[in-house]
């Protein structure tokens, strides 16, 4: 469950559920997004509605179109900076390993995609939401 969205982002912690196969994990994170600046939001926001950023399986954001504008990489680079390190506190706190937390994460983000965004799961290629 998410206890509280604020501009389409998380603003409290995330709890999830993560099938391992070997039972069911209960991930809890903050916002994957939580390090950046306002402009690194704002930059990466206007790439995903115009469909260069898209949000990956593994949690992480990614290019769906190669892209040559330094501002908006470095933006990207930030923010997914500060996805691994709530990642890998979740991973420290739950016992579950960092690419399962980024999993898990990356499904909630999937669904709250707006239509027109892309996503690409795991093994999967570039997806735009309908």
């Amino acid at each position: 469950m998410i206890s509280k969205l604020r501009n389409g982002t998380v603003a409290g912690l995330l709890i999830s559920s993560l099938a391992l196969g070997l039972g069911t994990v209960a991930v809890m994170s903050a916002a994957p997004a939580m390090a950046q600046s306002a402009a690194e939001k704002a930059a990466v926001d206007a790439a995903k509605a115009k469909g260069d950023v898209g949000e990956q399986g593994d949690g992480y954001l990614g290019f769906v179109k190669p892209s040559t504008d330094q501002a908006l990489a470095a933006a990207v680079a930030a923010i997914n900076a500060g996805r691994m390190a709530v990642y890998r506190d979740t991973a420290m706190k739950t016992g579950v390993s960092l690419e399962a937390a980024g999993q898990a994460t990356a499904q909630q983000l999937f669904a709250r995609l707006p239509p027109g965004q892309y996503f690409k799961p795991l093994n999967g290629d570039w997806t735009r939401k309908t």
